[in-house]
């Protein structure tokens, strides 16, 4: 019974560790669901999401660290982080590309090709990583202060005032609400627009349309090519944004090697089967996620190989959500039925 308490008194900062930690995987899953509507399965997301996170930091380093010293002048917190931003975009953006070269146009596998661009992406980014380590001066020493600030502030006055108003139930609504960075709350949007795109557009509409069934949509006259380019491209670049927000600010702006954004990408792949392919599931999926996988670390009187157990639980969540989609045999929660297969106009 005190255990139980003790979890239940300290459910509010889980929620809140849940919510940095989901955010990071909603980043990836997004970006992956645009791919997936396409028709593209890119098991790259780990990838692009290292590329994203090493050109967001070294762009933000480079200018903090390299061009500002040398001139004299202080850094700017709206250049650093638009640097870095738009760093991150290109970069996985450019990833992805590749991708879609050899799959598209080439024809290659997509499984092995993402499985291959995830060791490109993780090899270049902990490369670009080492190498920023030894100009910073060791291991632990990459800091890109003023960017990571500007990613982690926000409103003191709002929180404090929300938290003012809801004291009364045990814990401040504004703490567990606002006290993140905007980049959590740009996620949020993305997911909202991306619904939006894919349920209420024409081309969104057309999108789907080639990820369902391609020669139907090439047979209409919609450029097959080109809406598969632009939804794994565009995709990759949302999914590298989950790469920067860990580096930005769930480890504050530095880099470390210990191969974590490799884990978050493959959540993220797990994310999208858990949300049915839906952009508005991924919000409370992925919160669900972060909260069970931190939950080990508010659990008392837990072993080692206990807390191994509770990391696994969104995956077998994953698991339980993927047999009962398969049972229950609702077309609407499928994947895209032209899902990973490649076209050839020539079979039309």
């Amino acid at each position: 019974m005190e255990g139980l308490l003790s979890f239940l008194s300290s459910f509010p900062t889980l929620l809140h560790s849940g919510v940095v930690f989901g955010t990071v995987i909603m980043f990836g899953a997004l970006g992956e669901i645009l791919t997936q509507k396409s028709g593209n399965l890119n098991l790259g997301v780990p990838g692009v999401m290292y590329l994203g996170g090493i050109a967001g930091l070294a762009a933000s380093f480079l200018y903090e660290n390299v061009f500002c010293p040398g001139h004299g002048i202080e850094p700017v917190a709206w250049i650093s982080v638009a640097l870095s931003l738009v760093s991150c975009f290109v970069a996985a953006a450019l990833g992805s590309l590749l991708y879609s070269f050899l799959t598209i146009t080439l024809r290659t596998n997509q499984n092995v090709t993402g499985l291959t661009l995830t060791i490109f992406g993780s090899g270049v980014a902990n490369f670009f990583g080492g190498s920023l380590n030894k100009l910073a001066g060791g291991v632990g020493q990459v800091s890109v202060k003023v960017a990571s600030e500007a990613y982690r502030a926000f409103s003191f006055d709002l929180v404090a005032t929300v938290d003012s108003w809801t004291e009364r139930i045990g814990f401040g609504l504004g703490t567990l609400i606002f006290s993140y960075g905007f980049l959590t709350y740009v996620v949020l949007v993305i997911a909202v627009g991306l619904w939006f795109f894919l349920s209420k557009t024409r081309y969104g509409l057309s999108l789907r349309a080639v990820g369902e069934n391609t020669a139907t949509a090439d047979a209409v006259g919609i450029n097959v090519t080109k809406y598969k380019y632009l939804a794994t491209c565009i995709g990759g670049g949302i999914s590298g944004f989950g790469g920067l927000y860990y580096v930005m600010n769930y480890i504050k702006g530095t880099w470390e090697n210990s191969g974590t954004i490799e884990g978050l990408g493959w959540l993220a792949v797990a994310l999208v089967i858990f949300a049915t392919w839906k952009p508005l599931r991924t919000i409370w999926g992925s919160y669900l996620f972060g909260v069970l996988y931190w939950m080990f670390f508010y659990v008392a009187g837990l072993t080692r190989s206990s807390q191994e157990i509770f990391k696994m639980l969104p995956y077998v969540v994953t698991l339980f959500v993927l047999i009962m989609v398969s049972l229950r045999k609702r077309r609407e929660d499928q994947p895209p039925a032209s899902l990973g297969l490649p076209y050839f106009r020539e079979d039309r």
